[in-house]
């Protein structure tokens, strides 16, 4: 049987000073799935991420990525290799327009990032391919707006467009639906099934409806280390994860 496991972790740790925030964690996402990795504040599920992204170095353990090792690898390396995320908080360039938020993302492919002396005239070519990214995210019609000047849903959507632009094979992402309304929840968790279609995604997401919308694996983390997986059906009858998200402070952590 061909293995279709896309990325995998073995026993992966990281230690702060004597404090374990992930601890012994084991896992495998297969290619074309929507794998959630979920769990109580303070689980580790953060920290999970900028350790398969590199932005902190693992204590113990291995990253493997397509079979390879990227456990000391750079960051900059793990994006070109396919593997890119986004983050909890919106980062997009506030003074540019969407397009041009797009068109910056997109730079990275032709080696002209730092060609700030060209004319915006070069940049022209990547109008085109900008604008089917936005129509994926819905945001075509928003193309001339100012970052700045769209409510905070469709930011999102926008940093998922800039995501795109770097052709990921695997989708980190950090809380997609954080801080949303339900129709913006609505409108990214249909974005995220559409982009998932020829790619994979792990997603942090504490909101469980979402969850169990879109995931076909769960990983539940508790106190670094990892409590329960499976589909949700499994998981939301799970006595330990149960036990787990009782007292929680996040009103969408009731499994």
């Amino acid at each position: 049987m061909v293995d279709d496991t896309l990325l995998e972790t073995r026993h992966l740790t990281k230690e702060f000073a004597g404090f374990v925030a992930v601890n012994d964690v084991s896992l495998r996402v297969r290619r074309g799935t929507i794998h959630a990795l979920i769990g109580p504040n303070g689980a580790g599920k953060t920290t999970v991420f900028n350790l398969l992204t590199r932005f902190l170095p693992a204590t113990h353990g291995q990253i493997l990525y397509r079979g390879e090792d990227i456990t000391h690898a750079r960051p900059a390396e793990v994006a070109r290799r396919g593997l890119v995320r986004s983050f909890q908080i919106s980062a997009v360039f506030p003074n540019l327009t969407v397009l041009e938020n797009v068109r910056v993302a997109l730079q990275r492919k032709l080696g002209t990032s730092f060609h700030f002396w060209q004319s915006e005239r070069s940049l022209d070519a990547l109008d085109e391919r900008a604008t089917e990214l936005l129509a994926q995210v819905d945001l075509a019609s928003h193309r001339e707006l100012l970052a700045v000047e769209l409510p905070y849903g469709r930011k999102r959507a926008l940093e998922l467009a800039t995501t795109l632009a770097l052709e990921p094979e695997l989708l980190l992402l950090d809380e997609p639906t954080q801080g949303m309304g339900h129709e913006d929840v609505g409108r990214v968790t249909a974005l995220i099934q559409r982009v998932a279609r020829d790619r994979t995604v792990l997603m942090v997401e504490h909101n469980l409806s979402v969850v169990a919308d879109l995931s076909h694996v769960i990983t539940v983390l508790a106190r670094g280390s990892v409590l329960a997986e499976g589909p949700y059906a499994d998981i939301s009858r799970d006595r330990q994860v149960l036990e787990a998200y009782i007292g929680s402070a996040e009103p969408e952590a009731a499994v």
